[in-house]
């Protein structure tokens, strides 16, 4: 089993930064990759970055491109979205996952909300 804990949501106004935390634990040499996702009210679930668990190697969802960066601090078993110039539309609670496959995890955190006032 992997437990993931995310931190650092918030309300921020448009144009601000905010970076999430995602700690992870258990089973942590099981981990191949983490990744966010978010979901506002009444829309489905989006994918918005993720990181690889050995090679680093960085996937980041067209929406955010530019704007949103994810790292990884393997000794603190912490991932890292840096999010910049933060829209309204950015608001949702935001989900960090591991062993993302198709777009599908096992492994879940209970979320964070972050809003975006304009």
């Amino acid at each position: 089993q992997v437990q993931l804990v995310e931190s650092g949501g918030g309300l921020v106004q448009a144009g601000d930064s905010l970076r999430l935390s995602c700690i992870t634990s258990g089973r942590t040499g099981s981990v191949s990759n983490v990744g966010w996702f978010r979901q506002a009210p009444g829309k489905e679930r989006e994918f918005v970055a993720a990181i690889g668990g050995s090679d680093y190697s960085t996937y980041i969802a067209d929406s955010v491109k530019g704007r949103f960066t994810i790292s990884r601090d393997s000794n603190k078993n912490t991932v890292y979205l840096q999010m910049n110039s933060m829209k309204p539309e950015d608001t949702a609670v935001y989900y960090c996952a591991a062993n993302i496959v198709a777009g599908r995890s096992a492994f879940w955190g209970q979320g964070t909300q972050v809003t975006v006032s304009s």
